[in-house]
């Protein structure tokens, strides 16, 4: 399931918060679900039985706003209307922030007051053995590396090299199994729209991530199609990676 939220910037006409702001969505997320389920996807998640590899099981996208965006000090300015997805195959995580975040008396992010506007409660779109999906937010596959003296390099894929793909199903069968003991197939998740100026850098916690937008083709079967969409696509999901939604082709540009 997943969570279109709507906002609007209080009386200024733009939002404006830290060009990094990854870390701000995260815990504004955190704090809008009961405490209790905080604290265990938090400081707990669900841990694969085969990888040990702890997954959080939700991601989020960029914030959307309605207009163009401009980048100025370090500070990104958005247009007053904003949208922001919040996916997991975990409904009592999906319910818990809906409830919270309608009974809240004000909302806030970083200094920005905002108003809320709906909260909508939304499905996995319908099966398709071929779908074209378009990123929220940043695909980032990685591995670490030992160099020569010892010490851990992360190494980032892009999605021209054979291990993006291949790291990608990997990831969405341990996610399957983890969440239901389930096993799946591998299919397929190919770039159809990415080019090099697609290539994004975050800076999360004091670490520079690196992650990929553009247009995907996915050949999936039907478990790891909705775990894809319900938990993202790639690593760090809930620090908002890899959130995607289904691209309808030109009409769907923006």
């Amino acid at each position: 399931m997943r969570l279109k939220i709507k906002f609007r910037g209080y009386e200024k006409p733009f939002v404006t918060l830290p060009v990094q702001y990854n870390e701000i969505i995260q815990g504004f997320i955190y704090r809008h679900i009961d405490r209790w389920l905080g604290k265990e996807i938090h400081d707990k998640g669900f841990k694969d039985p085969e990888s040990k590899r702890i997954f959080k099981f939700f991601t989020f996208s960029r914030l959307i706003p309605d207009e163009k965006i401009s980048i100025k000090d370090e500070k990104i300015i958005l247009s007053r209307n904003l949208t922001l997805i919040v996916s997991s195959p975990f409904n009592d995580f999906i319910q818990s922030f809906a409830t919270n975040l309608l009974k809240a008396e004000s909302i806030k992010l970083k200094d920005e007051n905002l108003i809320l506007l709906s909260v909508e409660v939304e499905g996995v779109p319908q099966y398709r053995e071929k779908v074209y999906v378009k990123t929220l937010s940043p695909i980032t596959v990685y591995s670490t590396l030992m160099t020569k003296d010892g010490r851990k390099k992360t190494y980032y894929y892009s999605p021209f090299e054979k291990e993006f793909e291949e790291q990608l199903i990997k990831n969405l069968q341990r996610k399957l199994r983890t969440w239901n003991g389930k096993t799946a197939s591998e299919g397929s998740i190919k770039p159809y729209r990415v080019s090099s100026k697609d290539e994004k850098i975050v800076i999360y916690k004091g670490t520079v991530i690196k992650g990929w937008d553009g247009i995907f083709e996915l050949k999936l079967p039907e478990e790891l199609f909705s775990m894809a969409f319900e938990t993202g696509l790639g690593a760090k999901n809930s620090s908002g990676f890899g959130c995607i939604e289904v691209w309808e082709g030109e009409r769907d540009r923006k």
